[in-house]
């Protein structure tokens, strides 16, 4: 099977489609977005300079409600990227049951190359160039990989200046203080957590006894990594982009995060050079290992939580994890999927495990729309309860649905429920 994001995501749909109960004419159609638009963005730099960069909003099914899903900014977004991840948010809307379709949207750029105000004028540009598609009832952007709170709220300007009004429930995942809802930022690690604390009781084993290994240390990876931690799991590794950390007697979880949230990078904190009084003990540095040995460590649980396609045909033979919980979209290509299926590893989807943050965002929607606000205790246990449900829902599906593993027992769910949408409301005109 091809590596491409959208085939890999074509590909997985074929594989459920023997086993779903899905008209033959609206799987075809589930297989196509509904439209991609290409906007491009002259920006004039703090540096005098105007660079012309391309971004995309994809839309990819909304018979089941308006779209959502998040922009990412990173030099490799691709239109085919792009349609991928909206279409893999569309089955994560309907897994988790969520009265959504998917979308997705993208930036190509380095953000790391970028000041404050090139991000402000570059968020602003593709705002405007997108705004025509997105509403409150039509398509409701979230953050993704290098956007965030800050983000969404020029998002939420510059929508609400065309309007001439404010509309906070645009966008979600915006600073509490214009319409956000608190838990929004540790959401999609939080459910990562919930996810694999679930999955230990099904296979009745205890998390407390678990070793655990997280690609990618950002926002998904670092709070699952935290609350991993706290639910009493050892967290042996985790990494960034310089490489990974990993100690077999667990990481200083907290340490770390405090190191990389004061903006450090992990072959810093494993080469000792930012400690802080009280300096760590011995025993508490970490060794510095490459992304791809972290793949491979001998865990009970691995968590790749960085981009697509790091689990391929190619190393998939040298993986060595009791299961796997994808915090990220699109982490193991079905040729990888069908060996570890063979080999009964455990892997928690996708659209199951890191659904988290969608959920979330459709509380701060529901909340906007009232003008109403929830404490944290009622989101967090709303979040529980709904990422709980579909987990129960999957596992009832693999359990009596004779399908091979969790990933074709989710997608069965998903895509009868968004194709039920499509039957229900007929073929236009």
């Amino acid at each position: 099977m091809a590596d491409d994001p959208f085939d890999n995501m074509l590909a997985q749909m074929d594989r459920a489609a023997e086993y779903a109960d899905v008209d033959e004419g609206v799987f075809e159609r589930l297989k196509h977005p509904e439209r991609t638009l290409k906007v491009t963005l002259p920006v004039e730099l703090e540096s005098g300079e105007v660079e012309v960069f391309e971004g995309y909003r994809c839309q990819y099914d909304g018979a089941r409600g308006p779209f959502k899903g998040g922009v990412r900014y990173h030099p490799t977004v691709t239109q085919e990227e792009v349609e991928a991840l909206a279409g893999w948010m569309t089955w994560k809307a309907a897994l988790v049951d969520l009265p959504y379709g998917g979308a997705k949207g993208g930036v190509i750029c380095e953000p790391k190359d970028l000041t404050e105000r090139d991000l402000e004028r570059l968020t602003r540009r593709y705002t405007e160039g997108i705004r025509r598609m997105i509403g409150p009832e039509i398509d409701v952007p979230a953050p993704d990989m290098n956007t965030n709170p800050q983000t969404m709220a020029w998002m939420m300007d510059t929508y609400s200046m065309y309007e001439g009004y404010s509309v906070p429930q645009v966008v979600t995942g915006k600073p509490l203080e214009i319409g956000g809802t608190p838990g929004r930022v540790e959401a999609t690690g939080r459910g990562v957590s919930i996810v694999t604390e679930r999955l230990f009781e099904y296979l009745d084993r205890e998390l407390t006894d678990a070793t655990v290994a997280i690609q990618g240390f950002g926002n998904v990876g670092s709070n699952a990594a935290q609350l991993l931690d706290e639910m009493g799991a050892t967290v042996v590794a985790t990494s960034d982009v310089t490489g990974a950390a990993y100690d077999p007697d667990g990481l200083d979880v907290a340490a770390l995060a405090d190191h990389v949230g004061a903006g450090g990078l992990i072959e810093e904190y494993t080469a000792g050079d930012t400690r802080s009084e009280p300096e760590r003990s011995p025993e508490d540095d970490a060794e510095l290992v490459t992304n791809e040995t972290l793949l491979t460590l001998d865990v009970d649980v691995l968590v790749p939580a960085a981009i697509e396609g790091v689990i391929t045909a190619d190393n998939v033979d040298d993986l060595r994890a009791g299961a796997i919980v994808e915090a990220a979209n699109g982490p193991t290509t079905v040729a990888a999927d069908e060996v570890l299926s063979g080999r009964d590893v455990p892997v928690v989807p996708d659209i199951l495990a890191n659904a988290g943050g969608v959920i979330v965002s459709y509380l701060e929607w529901v909340q906007n729309a009232q003008e109403f606000s929830w404490p944290l205790e009622t989101v967090n246990a709303e979040l529980e309860r709904r990422i709980g449900s579909a987990f129960d829902d999957t596992i009832e599906r693999y359990d009596v649905g004779d399908v091979p593993d969790l990933r074709t027992a989710a997608y069965t769910l998903a895509l009868e429920r968004t194709a039920s949408a499509h039957e229900y409301r007929g073929l236009f005109p």
